[in-house]
């Protein structure tokens, strides 16, 4: 398995050219036929025998608190032995393979120890977002009760409630702090900084994710001692990552795409990852800390890119910033382009699921040929199709249909392994040797996938079937508009309405005339059915950790509005309560 990861590594060293795309398809040929050995553990493997070995001294994490300017540093070889003192703990409190740890923290030092002691000690890690209320809380111990729960003290006090509430009692509880009843997790530093690893076999589940929920109940994904740390070599590729970047990732530690870029990135290679813990996004800050710690690599969701690109960009020195990698949803075009003009460096969007490693995507040698909005092409672990309705695979381009992966060929190892406990949703999402993602796109001719949205989140108006992200990237294309959510309202006539959640930028307010701006300014650009019908302002729209529009809970604020009388004041205004837009009415 080594050499598969210095294939990679060599990989990412070449330039970036025909030649180097070419390597990557014959070396991911290879991987996805190449059979697992009877045990594997990334952590042992990989990161102690491959990294910390070759290179105990390297820097491994850089972490600061952009609130307070405090940073510590931790080498590959540290970082090991702090993993190795907590699975010595994990062990005195009578914990084996198969247990289980919940991670409830913002981004800390502990939570890179933690999640590598997991692996080598074949525990199953469960991240937990430290926005969870206490009900969200008791729903996950009741489905999956937790074996050992490692939080901060705010979110120990919450957890302590809910595991009252469940009659739930772990073996350990360490906090990251003090308090009451929880072992402080300092006392790790009298153990052992050697430590055996387990005999993890592939199938193995070592991770378990708690989906964010935007469109239903939160499933519980699966993945194992090889879908993650293995499978994440397609992102690792796609990213680009070299030994000697300095990487960032803008994601908090409870969701997935902490574990894809902030861990198993940079860590296949041998790179330096960074943490940033923040009370509150600021994006001065935030760009302070990338420049001040000189990342090479910076890899935020849409959210974050809007933000940068309203600042100003030339009060930053980002002299060291060689990629920017957008992934979560697909970025506005706007964006993309605001920012290549402030920094010379083109965003590359790529795409994936808890479900899965990254997929689609923009790689390093596609710059200079990428395509404003498209989120990419198919990489080479996954064989990658569309579907329709009737489960016919799509060639033609420009039709939207169902992305599916295809599992005639393959298996890809990034897929993930199960819904744990909910057969079901299994049965639900893989059909007749597709993995149905749940997502929508379409390619146009020349290879180019393209984001229409959640398979739930299509809005059905008249005949027509229509996508969130086009409207919203039409709206952003404003000077007014910051951020845009769009979905369907209900409609006695229609079935539903294309309603559009406009955030402004700072310097303008809401009004009719704005309304009216916004109305034409979309006319011009999208289809007639596309158009919104109702514009409201907003100050913010409801997101998962991760920075995910939360659709579901606004389409469910528009079912209320449809049932309920609203008594606050809203600022919502009605394409046809405008007469000058009359010659253009549909």
């Amino acid at each position: 398995m080594k050499e598969l990861f210095k294939e990679v590594i060599q990989l990412n060293m070449m330039e970036e050219t025909l030649e180097k795309e070419g390597c990557a398809k014959k070396l991911f040929a290879k991987l996805n036929t190449t059979e697992m050995p009877e045990y594997f553990n990334w952590a042992s493997e990989i990161f102690e025998d491959l990294h910390a070995s070759q290179n105990p001294d390297k820097k491994a994490l850089v972490w600061t608190d952009i609130d307070t300017l405090e940073a510590k540093t931790y080498s590959y070889g540290t970082l090991l032995k702090k993993a190795n003192q907590l699975i010595n703990c994990f062990h005195k409190s009578g914990l084996e393979k198969g247990d289980n740890l919940y991670m409830m923290s913002p981004v800390l030092p502990e939570i890179w120890f933690a999640s590598l002691a997991c692996i080598k000690a074949g525990m199953v890690s469960v991240p937990t977002a430290i926005t969870m209320t206490q009900r969200e809380l008791e729903f996950r111990f009741e489905t999956y009760p937790p074996n050992v729960i490692m939080a901060d003290e705010d979110s120990a006090s919450l957890i302590d409630k809910a595991l009252k509430e469940t009659n739930i009692e772990p073996k350990l509880k360490l906090v990251l702090g003090q308090k009451e009843g929880w072992i402080p997790i300092d006392t790790i530093k009298n153990e052992s900084t050697e430590a055996k690893p387990a005999m993890t076999r592939p199938n193995d589940t070592l991770f378990c994710f708690f989906t964010s929920g935007t469109t239903g109940l939160p499933k519980r994904v699966g993945h194992t001692a090889v879908s993650y740390p293995v499978g994440h070599l397609s992102t690792t590729a796609m990213i680009g990552i070299k030994p000697d970047d300095i990487h960032h990732n803008l994601s908090a530690s409870g969701w997935s795409k902490w574990a894809w870029s902030s861990f198993f990135a940079p860590f296949n290679v041998g790179a330096t990852t960074t943490g940033f813990k923040f009370s509150c996004l600021d994006g001065e800050q935030y760009l302070d800390a990338i420049s001040r710690h000189g990342v090479t690599i910076l890899c935020a969701p849409p959210t974050a890119w809007r933000m940068f690109v309203n600042m100003n960009l030339d009060s930053f020195n980002l002299s060291c910033l060689k990629q920017s990698i957008s992934a979560g949803e697909p970025l506005n075009p706007d964006v993309i382009e605001k920012w290549k003009k402030h920094t010379k460096i083109e965003i590359r969007d790529y795409y994936g699921q808890t479900e899965s490693t990254a997929m689609i995507g923009n790689p390093p040698w596609m710059k200079g040929k990428m395509r404003k909005g498209s989120f990419g092409y198919p990489f080479y672990m996954y064989d990658v199709a569309l579907a329709d309705n009737e489960g016919n695979e799509i060639i033609e381009p420009g039709k939207a249909g169902h992305i599916v992966v295809k599992l005639d060929k393959w298996r890809p190892i990034g897929l993930f392994s199960e819904y744990i406990g909910s057969p079901e949703k299994m049965s639900s999402v893989f059909v007749d040797n597709y993995y149905y993602t749940g997502d929508r796109a379409s390619f146009d001719k020349n290879g180019y996938w393209w984001f229409v949205g959640r398979a739930d989140d299509v809005i059905k108006s008249s005949d027509y079937r229509i996508g969130p992200f086009e409207v919203e990237s039409a709206l952003v294309e404003y000077p007014a508009v910051a951020e845009a959510a769009v979905v369907g309202s209900p409609d006695p006539n229609r079935y539903q309405l294309v309603k559009a959640y406009v955030i402004l930028n700072p310097s303008y307010r809401a009004s009719r005339e704005l309304a009216l701006e916004l109305f034409k300014h979309t006319i011009t650009i999208l289809p007639k059915f596309k158009i919104p019908r109702i514009i409201e302002f907003v100050t913010e729209v409801p997101k998962t950790m991760s920075g995910k529009i939360r659709r579901i809970e606004l389409r469910q604020i528009e079912i209320s509005k449809q049932e309920n009388s609203i008594d606050e004041e809203i600022k919502e205004y009605f394409y046809w309560d405008f007469p000058e837009l009359k010659s253009k009415k549909i």
